[in-house]
């Protein structure tokens, strides 16, 4: 008996990038200001706990902490992991410890970099102290990583209380959020991707309940079994729904406003979206009959245009929506 060879499943690297932006209560600036100033504080509990890095709420008992102290720059391994590999964005470009580190006068401990040699230059317990970076401007990476400090010995005495008040400032951050991984989107989607290399959109049919994915999931989400057997669908399609964009997004050069839109295409029992281009964007609406506009070189389509054709009846999308 022989088996014909298997598709090949599709492998590529995916980036998922966006700058993340949020403001800061009074804690968190205060903490991130003093970093900047080269201040760490912490913030105390009405149990007397020391909190590094703080918070606004109390963890046990959620009550509003307000209570800012000033800790010191020095303080103790409490456990340790050797990263032989850095990755892009990380605090050190050469082998380094993550390491949580109480700093003398807190509770609790604060994970960041140690900067050693080697995995035998650190061990729970070692002492250590901050290495301030040459540029502060308010963020946890003021704190360029942890270096060794010499076995001193911890500071005596408890936390000083701070009014968390320094000139300018900080209070917001945009912290640059981003996700490196090879993407297999398997069996089902590599086949729906390999057919609109020409020109073709392929779902798959559940053998239970009958209905046509696009794009095909590789079983179905309501009967629970594979899907199989390949369709052809469109490639003209009803607007079940959309929406108008009026935000930019990064790196897209789309002129605003334009329409994003889920579209039911023929022989299909779900809709997938697309944007909605050769029309003014304000004559798009439910029903309109569209088709695909493919890229240069055919590889999936940029966008779908009106087909001329009358608008579809509701009740023959309805159930799409």
């Amino acid at each position: 008996m022989t088996t014909s060879p298997r598709p090949e499943v599709l492998r590529a690297p995916l980036i998922v990038e966006f700058p993340f932006t949020r403001s800061l209560g009074p804690v968190q600036s205060a903490f991130l200001t003093g970093l900047r100033h080269c201040v760490p504080l912490g913030v105390r509990t009405s149990a007397g706990q020391v909190l590094v890095p703080p918070v606004e709420y109390d963890p046990d008992t959620a009550e509003e902490l307000r209570d800012l102290v000033e800790v010191a720059p020095t303080g103790t391994v409490t456990t340790w992991a050797w990263n032989h590999a850095p990755r892009r964005g990380q605090p050190l470009d050469t082998p380094f410890a993550w390491v949580l580190v109480r700093l003398d006068g807190a509770d609790t401990a604060l994970l960041h970099a140690l900067d050693v040699p080697g995995p035998d230059a650190v061990r729970t317990g070692l002492r250590v102290r901050i290495r301030w970076a040459a540029e502060r401007e308010g963020a946890i990476t003021d704190i360029a990583c942890f270096e060794p400090a010499d076995d001193t010995e911890p500071a005596a005495g408890e936390a000083a209380p701070h009014d968390g008040q320094f000139a300018d400032m900080v209070t917001g951050i945009v912290a640059p959020a981003r996700l490196d991984y090879t993407y297999g989107p398997g069996g089902a989607q590599s086949r729906y991707i390999n057919a609109l290399a020409d020109r073709r959109t392929v779902g798959e049919r559940c053998p239970s309940c009958h209905k046509v994915y696009v794009p095909p999931r590789g079983a179905c989400p309501t009967c629970g079994v594979a899907t199989t057997d390949q369709v052809e669908v469109g490639p003209a399609g009803t607007v079940t729904t959309y929406c108008i964009v009026n935000v930019k997004a990064k790196n897209l050069d789309i002129e605003l406003p334009y329409v994003y839109a889920h579209i039911a295409l023929d022989g299909a029992d779900l809709a997938l979206h697309g944007r909605i281009a050769g029309i003014p964007y304000d004559e798009v609406r439910m029903g309109l009959r569209v088709e695909p506009v493919w890229t240069e070189g055919g590889r999936y389509p940029d966008h779908y245009r009106p087909t001329g054709e009358p608008d579809a009846d509701y009740d023959t999308y309805k159930e799409l929506i």
